[in-house]
């Protein structure tokens, strides 16, 4: 099956993010929000994202809500340097698994399309 997954690697505690919240959105003419979810445990969803017919070529938005996640487990300043990390990629073949991993911490994070 088609779909968008992503997980969440708290690169700080060497930990899964858990209960980080995740938004997804598709870029068209205007930004329609598609999901909101929060991540388990082990810092990954529970279900895909987006699938289906629902998954389409197009552009796309996560939105990772890193700021709330960090303020929970240490003493971050009142303005955080991260609040939310937000990736903007494109789907050029819907008929494809797209996961998008995010490895983060207070003050960075990389992703890339992972299987």
């Amino acid at each position: 099956m088609t779909k968008l997954t992503t997980h969440v690697l708290d690169t700080y505690t060497g930990r899964p993010a858990g209960g980080v919240k995740v938004e997804v959105y598709y870029i068209s003419n205007k930004r329609n929000k598609l999901n909101s979810i929060l991540l388990n445990n082990n810092g990954r969803a529970d279900e895909s994202l987006v699938e289906g017919n629902n998954f389409k070529e197009g552009k796309y938005e996560l939105v990772f809500f890193v700021g709330d996640y960090f303020k929970k487990i240490t003493n971050l300043p009142k303005t955080p340097f991260l609040g939310e990390v937000i990736i903007k990629f494109g789907v050029s073949n819907p008929k494809e698994h797209y996961h998008v991993p995010l490895l983060v911490s207070p003050w960075s994070y990389s992703t890339y399309r992972g299987s």
